[in-house]
């Protein structure tokens, strides 16, 4: 199912697909995503769950992941009152301490709840009491996010992914995130992950510049060859919406993102792309 969702200034319209690999192994999306207006403002999130076997529940975690971050944020944007002055200083000065922290101890609070609701059998330590990172471990997961208001926009990220912001002729990334040789990644089941959470605050264009903001988990990227190409796509993308409408794009998006799968990473794919209307 394709999400489009329109604000006086913003359309949005995304998905998440079932990777190539994940179909034929009989295994579901492990991927969530979720989009929300904040008054002027629309909040976006995506993650990734890790899906291996030390991780069986990741699914729930990546959609107990989203829904935290989108909360937290609105809750935040609420709180300043229209107020974008001290909204933006405050995301700038606290994004990768207060809000990480925030965010990673309240996944964290409702992982031990869902586990407990569900009826999973608690690990123990060694001293016999309640192995919390042993619990968080099996609901392992990544987490984007997007604060976009009319002026500038938030961007968190925990773990691989990628935030792109494009105009007609470029794409690039906002921050740089570090980065993990192989396929490990940083997890929101770590303990303190908030400590690896990268943000960054930007100015947005002028009212009237044509740009978006595409904000993708790594089967995306994942499936070129290399940066470049990846980067190239994103323009892409954009350009369709452009020529073609965002209705169109959303139309198809879901068949060209399982070609993408099938033809690159097998990965689950999820395409998350806020321009301005």
């Amino acid at each position: 199912m394709v999400n489009k969702n329109k604000t006086s200034r913003y359309t949005i319209i995304g998905t998440s697909v079932r990777g190539a690999s994940h179909k034929r192994a009989g295994k579901e999306c492990q991927d969530s995503h979720k989009t929300i207006a904040a008054g002027d403002a629309v909040i976006l999130a995506a993650a990734d769950g890790h899906g291996s076997e030390s991780c069986p529940f990741s699914k729930t975690g990546s959609a107990i992941a989203v829904n935290v971050l989108c909360k937290l944020l609105k809750d935040y944007y609420e709180s300043y009152a229209g107020n974008m002055d001290a909204l933006m200083a405050f995301l700038s000065r606290e994004g990768d301490t207060t809000i990480a922290r925030a965010i990673d101890n309240e996944w964290k609070r409702r992982i031990e709840k869902a586990h407990r609701v569900r009826g999973r059998k608690a690990p123990k330590t060694e001293a016999g009491e309640t192995n919390k990172p042993e619990i968080w471990r099996q609901y392992g997961t990544t987490l984007l996010g997007l604060m976009v208001t009319p002026s500038f926009y938030f961007a968190f990220q925990l773990g691989d992914g990628d935030i792109v912001l494009v105009d007609k002729t470029e794409a690039k990334h906002p921050m740089q995130t570090e980065k993990i040789l192989g396929t490990e990644t940083f997890s929101l089941s770590r303990t303190e992950a908030w400590k690896k959470a990268v943000t960054a605050i930007r100015q947005l264009p002028p009212v009237g510049s044509q740009y978006a903001i595409i904000m993708a988990t790594d089967g995306f990227s994942n499936s070129y060859p290399n940066e470049e190409a990846f980067l190239d796509t994103c323009v892409e993308y954009y350009a369709a919406i452009r020529k073609h409408g965002a209705d169109t794009v959303a139309d198809n998006l879901q068949a060209w993102l399982n070609e993408t799968s099938e033809n690159g990473s097998g990965d689950d794919i999820t395409v998350l792309i806020c321009c301005d209307s």
